[in-house]
């Protein structure tokens, strides 16, 4: 009877002392570093995505005394896609993009405005924090026939797939002074015109009857993207070349420029200003025989989703 009143007696305190050893360990094991196994994340070594935007514009007009076409629709569309990969020291940046558009009206019909299809692909190893030796592969032309109108009632057949198209191999230097800036160079860039139609190979500067045209000189390319505000986006691209064979003075330009301005989530208004000058495309003067400046500038608020 005594020893189990000694035991009732003394349990409080063999708790008590329990309790505080258990207290005693937990603090002990808050208080150590964890050592986290690098095996247990796996960096994000892709990053991927891309835009799609559909830009509609629509009028008629009825009894207008003012004058102007009864009906006209205007559709052009962008799709832009990109693939990047970023590991230890390696990198390697893949875009595709897409522009087509069109415009009807009741006295012209129905003119292509935009067609235009580009790949690009650069691999680049850091030899700092802000230089890669790269190397960089560029496909550009288009997909369907185009014409130029000379007048409201003549249309001249001009280009269609791979009539032009451009293919670049350059292996150069890729700077990256700030974020979203980059400015690539190269001394040494082949570059081949490919006409797949030899209808329009003097055009292009292709000797007549032959399907392409080499080229060697010295490539520049710049690209941009900012954000010009809560709302607005912009990005652009500057391409120069300069033909070591033949009037290396003479330098390729292709620019593009485009702004997105944010409406809602799905609803923008976008602006693209381009800009080409190729010393080689003879279609313009008098004589549809001289080179010239191409601009090409288009509006539009529609539909501008994230991919």
């Amino acid at each position: 009877m005594k020893k189990c009143l000694s035991f009732i007696l003394l349990l409080p305190f063999y708790a008590a002392m329990s309790q505080d050893a258990t207290m005693q360990n937990l603090k002990t094991e808050s208080g150590k570093t964890i050592t986290k196994d690098p095996n247990d994340t796996i960096p994000e070594v892709w990053k991927t995505g891309g835009i799609f935007s559909l830009n509609l514009a629509q009028g008629s007009l009825s009894n207008w005394a003012a004058g102007g076409e009864k009906f006209s629709i205007a559709v052009n569309t962008f799709v832009n896609a990109y693939a990047y990969y970023k590991k230890g020291k390696h990198s390697w940046d893949n875009n595709l993009s897409f522009y087509l558009g069109y415009v009807k009206t009741t006295s012209l019909g129905t003119r292509k405005n935009d067609d235009r299809f580009e790949y690009f692909s650069k691999y680049g190893y850091a030899l700092g924090p802000k230089l890669n030796v790269s190397g960089l592969f560029d496909i550009r032309t288009q997909f369907f026939k185009g014409y130029t109108y000379p007048d409201a009632d003549t249309k001249v057949y001009s280009s269609n797939f791979l009539a032009p198209a451009y293919i670049l191999l350059s292996p150069g230097f890729d700077y990256r002074p700030v974020k979203n800036l980059s400015i690539y160079l190269s001394p040494v860039t082949a570059r081949w015109t490919v006409v797949r139609d030899t209808a329009l190979s003097i055009n292009y500067g292709v000797d007549a009857g032959e399907k392409s045209d080499f080229q060697f000189g010295a490539y520049v390319s710049v690209n941009y993207m900012a954000n010009l505000g809560k709302i607005v986006t912009y990005t652009g691209k500057l391409d120069l070349f300069s033909n070591y064979k033949h009037n290396p003075q003479n330098v390729d330009l292709y620019m593009t420029n485009l702004f997105a301005v944010k409406i809602s989530n799905v609803l923008s208004a976008t602006y693209s200003l381009t800009l080409i000058y190729d010393d080689d495309v003879k279609l313009f003067g008098p004589k549809s025989d001289l080179p010239a400046l191409q601009l090409q500038s288009l509006f539009g608020v529609g539909l501008l989703v994230k991919l």
